[in-house]
C-alpha cells in the first residue's frame, strides 16, 4: 500500500494536525500495522518541500509548536491521479485499492469510477495471462493460474464492493 498517498488522500478531506493525521490512518488502515510517528511527520515534511501541502501555521503548546497541514492544488492532484490510475493486478492489490476506496469516499469523489477502471486492469490482465498459458510449461501455467486467481477474487470484491458503496460511505462517515 502506498502509505505516503493514502495520507496524502485523508489530509485531502481537511487540514489536519500530524498526529491526528496518523491516528485517522490507523482507524481506517493500520489495525494490523499502524504507522509510526516518524514516518508521518517524515513524510509530511516530503509532501511540503514538494509543494503538496503547505504548513497553516503553528500552535504553541507544552511541547514543540504544532503544525496543521493542508493539501495544496498539487496535492489533490497527485490524490487524484493516484485514485485513478488502476495498480497492476498483484497479490496485495486489495489493500491499496482499499485504501483508493475509501479515500475517494471521504474526499466525495466517484468512488465506483475507480473500480470501473480497476476492473478493466483486471480483464486485461486476465487476459494476457490466459495468452501465455498457451503452449508454456506446467510451471508456467500454474503460475499465470495463480495470478488469474487472485484476480478473480479481486474481480469479486470489486462487484461487492461496488453494490455496497452507498452504505460504505455512511458506515465511513460515522468512524
Amino acid at each position: 500500500m502506498d502509505n505516503s498517498t493514502t495520507l496524502l488522500g485523508l489530509l485531502s478531506v481537511q487540514p489536519s494536525y500530524g498526529y491526528d493525521l496518523k491516528y485517522t490512518y490507523d482507524r481506517y488502515f493500520g489495525s494490523h500495522k499502524p504507522l509510526a510517528f516518524g514516518q508521518v511527520y517524515s513524510t509530511l515534511a516530503r509532501m511540503a518541500s514538494s509543494g503538496q501541502i503547505v504548513a497553516l501555521g503553528g500552535e504553541a503548546g507544552g511541547g514543540p509548536d504544532r503544525k496543521k497541514y493542508e493539501v495544496t492544488g498539487e496535492g489533490r492532484q497527485r490524490v487524484s491521479d493516484w485514485m485513478f490510475t488502476p495498480d497492476v493486478p498483484s497479490a496485495a492489490l486489495q489493500s491499496n485499492l482499499f485504501a483508493k476506496t475509501i479515500v475517494a469516499l471521504l474526499v466525495d469523489d466517484d468512488a465506483q469510477v475507480l473500480l470501473d477502471a480497476q476492473r478493466t486492469e483486471h480483464m486485461a490482465r486476465m487476459r494476457a495471462l490466459t495468452r501465455e498459458k498457451h503452449g508454456a510449461t506446467l510451471a508456467h501455467v500454474l503460475r499465470c493460474d495463480h495470478a488469474l486467481f487472485h484476480i478473480e477474487a479481486d474481480l469479486r470484491w470489486i462487484d461487492l464492493t461496488g453494490a455496497r458503496l452507498a452504505q460504505l460511505k455512511k458506515e465511513i462517515a460515522t468512524l
